[in-house]
């Protein structure tokens, strides 16, 4: 068997990844970038996770007959021409560099610092100084009577997010199984494009994590573009009918079982396994290179992302931290300075994380929600402030009303005697983009008056914190 070497092989074509091989690559290391789909080139983010979702959301939004079919079959074709666009940028800007070669297979450790690939029925191998996996996480499929089974879904009709994006019907009726932020993100997109979204969640309450003035926000918007929750419910069962005269399916009927153990039955068109995702480590073969995993499937690594075998890394939602892109990103950096140099930097030198559900408006939050900080206060000696206001509310914030979506709140929590930021949560219009002020005053220690006291540009939605922060008691 042919055995190739390379001074670094990356595993997964994830943002971390790919960011750290171009870089290695570009210092004139002899680089493999080893993805088993040239569908994934570019990683999840740019094929079918953030940015083919977020145009979506976007397109969803924009005015036009609620329930336009055409609409929505038009805004998937766009979709999928960007993705096609970045997906061959992205391979470029790898491949045009002369030491990186980028290779379509299937990779497996078959020992330490071994690897063997398979591309049909051709093998090879790949030796290397230093290994990197980034393979991402998939989405979980957990055993629903009627519905999947065995990690594979039992009906054509049923979906997980990343295939459901690239339907070109669309859905009259959705079902949503889960109640987390990728449920939340896909309901308010369906119900934007016109589709009748019923979600089902165990959780007795919505968006269980947050504090209670804020889900119940999110879920009253939601529920205002006719979005219906099912709390404390599960799937007791599901039954495909005979197809029409027409020969197209019927609906789904999937039962549902409430807490009290009552049923109801929902017709839908689609379903959608919204229950989060595991890290993609099967058929790797990694015990075979004395990589440890968890009992979640994650790779098991320090905070400078080293496994338990020498010169093996994992970047991104495989290692098991926050499933974001900016944090696979964040990664390359914190491995980069290990294998060229560079300032020193581990998983604990990040303070905050803001995070971002694009439901519309998009639900921004950094930090520690009110309850979180109050359970830590005495602990910590801080004299707890807050300031909450309705976004429509807001006489110094006009930018919502001015794009007709004056939905939504500001909720700061604060330490009184210092004047630490504790946490913050946007739901709002630009949310996404203020989230980031907010961060990087937490993390440079300002104080919340900085930030009251600020000039901003108007009309803005970050001039809203002159009010808001205002308001702390």
């Amino acid at each position: 068997m042919d055995v190739l070497e390379f001074d670094d092989v990356f595993i997964g074509w994830g943002k971390g990844g790919k960011t750290l091989a171009g870089v290695l690559g570009r210092a004139g290391r002899r680089v493999a970038m080893v993805e088993q789909s040239e569908a994934m080139y570019g990683g999840t983010c740019i094929n079918i996770g953030c940015v083919p979702t977020k145009a979506l959301v976007y397109a969803s939004h924009l005015s036009h007959d609620g329930g336009d079919a055409a609409h929505y079959t038009d805004s998937i074709e766009r979709k999928d021409e960007l993705t096609a666009a970045l997906r061959s940028t992205n391979f470029s800007m790898l491949d045009s560099i002369d030491s990186v070669t980028a290779i379509t297979a299937r990779a497996e450790f078959v020992g330490p610092k071994r690897v063997r690939l398979t591309a049909g029925s051709e093998e090879k191998e790949l030796t290397a100084e230093r290994f990197y996996i980034s393979t991402g996480s998939l989405p979980v499929v957990p055993d629903l009577p009627g519905l999947s089974e065995g990690g594979q879904v039992l009906d054509p009709r049923v979906h997980v997010s990343t295939d459901l994006i690239s339907e070109r019907n669309l859905p009259r009726r959705l079902l949503i199984v889960g109640g987390g932020y990728i449920a939340y993100e896909f309901a308010s997109m369906y119900a934007g494009f016109g589709s009748e979204v019923t979600m089902v969640d165990r959780s007795p309450i919505p968006l269980r994590h947050e504090d209670r003035d804020v889900a119940e926000a999110v879920a009253s918007v939601l529920a205002g573009d006719g979005v219906r929750f099912l709390q404390g419910a599960r799937v007791a069962g599901a039954e495909g009918g005979a197809a029409t005269h027409d020969g197209a399916p019927s609906p789904l009927r999937v039962r549902i079982a409430s807490a009290s153990g009552q049923l109801a039955t929902v017709e839908a068109d689609a379903v959608l396994l919204a229950l989060g995702r595991a890290p993609a480590t099967e058929g790797l073969g990694l015990d075979k290179a004395g990589v440890e995993i968890d009992g979640r499937g994650a790779v098991v690594v320090d905070e400078y992302l080293r496994t338990t075998a020498p010169d093996v890394w994992a970047l991104g939602d495989v290692n098991g931290g926050p499933q974001h892109t900016y944090v696979s990103l964040d990664d390359h950096r914190i491995v980069l300075a290990q294998v060229l140099g560079g300032p020193h930097r581990t998983t604990t030198d990040r303070t905050t994380i803001p995070t971002t559900t694009f439901v519309t408006p998009p639900f921004s939050r950094v930090g520690l929600t009110e309850e979180q900080a109050r359970e830590q206060a005495a602990e910590r000696g801080w004299d707890v402030g807050v300031a909450s206001k309705e976004v429509a509310k807001i006489a110094a914030m006009p930018r919502p009303k001015t794009v007709r979506d004056p939905r939504g709140l500001i909720k700061v929590v604060v330490d009184k005697k210092s004047g630490t930021i504790l946490g913050t949560t946007l739901f709002c219009v630009d949310s996404q983009e203020v989230i980031n002020l907010i961060s990087f005053a937490m993390d440079h220690g300002l104080p919340y008056t900085a930030l009251r006291d600020r000039m901003y540009t108007h009309p803005s939605s970050s001039e809203a914190f002159n009010e808001v922060l205002g308001a702390i008691s």
